[in-house]
């Protein structure tokens, strides 16, 4: 898979059978190239990430200290912190070594090695 199955957010959607069989667009797929109208997007942190040309919220200089990833990120739920931990593991180790990992996962996120 590419930088583009992963979510703004750190969320993995390379291991996701609707978007392997190409019925779902995914996060970011349709919004990058202008096929879907990045105005019309509802989450804050995927507007906020597509409108600056980032890969993701892992390429953010305000990544510590953005609001938007801050609230995302506060949601009770146990993939919140995967997702945040996905993230910190791109700004660490990079796009390629987080796809190597990724690829070997079942969901949206995993564990690393």
């Amino acid at each position: 898979m590419t930088v583009e199955a992963i979510g703004c957010c750190g969320a993995y959607c390379g291991t996701c059978k609707e978007l392997k069989a190409g019925t779902c667009k995914g996060c970011k797929f349709g919004y990058i190239n202008g096929e879907r109208d990045i105005n019309k997007a509802r989450c804050k942190m995927k507007v906020c990430c597509i409108k600056k040309h980032y890969n993701t919220c892992a390429d953010c200089q305000d990544f510590l200290s953005c609001p938007v990833i801050s609230e995302f990120y506060s949601k009770n739920g146990y993939k919140y912190k995967k997702y945040k931990q996905a993230l910190e593991y791109i700004r660490d180790n990079g796009y390629a070594s987080f796809l190597k990992i990724a690829d070997n996962w079942n969901g949206a996120y995993g564990k690393y090695k």
